[in-house]
């Protein structure tokens, strides 16, 4: 099998595994306990890259070593590990987010433009989405067509189940032929007899608006300004009431 052609390979990318790390560890998960050179031959690396992938993989606990007749063994961790890993960064992060927020002194202006290009940028947008709403600020979204869940198939629905934890309200205006399909307990949605598909989605919350161009690499515009998020619901709220 492929290494770099396999899901796996791709997702352990996402969890910020370098491509030597990944080859490894799939190596080593496929084939068991063994010896440095062995996992390089089949991981198809040179020597020096997999002992420091190896030691890398070592210092995170997701592989160990035992010793046999002076030699080292590598053998892979339950791939549980991995979770316990971020689980204990997510720790050391939720420790220090207080205490830089006492230091952190940002002071906004009246209006901001900021862009953001990438998945991850667009992850950053829609957790500000989270962050910003609750039951008193709903959340508007003009133009839906499902980009963000086909695209981002492993944030959308963590999204979806914090919009839901913190019973944020959202509307949704999508075009008439779209596939109608099942939301969340405080969503709804209105559809307009518009047929041409947009790439284009805008996202009103708060004293915010973000366009996102969801493209191969997508991109979107957030823009922090009250009486423009204002101006944009009120344009919403007109399509609202003569949407179906």
């Amino acid at each position: 099998m492929d290494i770099f052609q396999d899901t796996l390979f791709r997702d352990l990318e996402k969890l910020n595994f370098t491509v030597n790390e990944s080859k490894v560890y799939l190596t080593l998960v496929r084939i068991g306990s063994s010896l440095a050179g062995n996992i390089a031959s089949h991981a198809k690396l040179d020597r020096s890259s997999t002992y420091n992938a190896l030691k890398s993989l070592q210092d995170r606990g997701i592989i160990s070593t035992i010793f046999e007749n002076d030699r080292t063994i590598y053998l892979p961790e339950p791939p549980k590990k991995i979770l316990d890993y971020y689980k204990e960064k997510e720790a050391i992060a939720q420790n220090i987010i207080p205490k830089l927020q006492e230091q952190f002194k940002f002071h906004s202006q009246n209006s901001t433009v900021k862009l953001y290009q990438g998945y991850k940028g667009i992850k950053t947008i829609f957790q500000n989405i989270i962050d910003s709403c609750d039951e008193k600020h709903p959340y508007l979204v003009l133009s839906s067509e499902g980009h963000f869940s086909q695209k981002m198939p492993y944030y959308a629905p963590h999204f979806r189940k914090q919009k839901e934890q913190k019973k944020i309200k959202t509307k949704m205006i999508i075009r008439e032929s779209r596939e109608k399909k099942s939301i969340g307990k405080y969503s709804e949605y209105k559809s307009i007899p518009f047929n041409t598909i947009s790439p284009v989605t805008i996202n009103i919350y708060k004293d915010k608006v973000a366009i996102v161009l969801w493209e191969d690499n997508p991109q979107a515009i957030l823009i922090e300004h009250a009486n423009i998020s204002k101006t944009f619901a009120e344009y919403f709220q007109f399509i609202w009431k003569h949407a179906k």
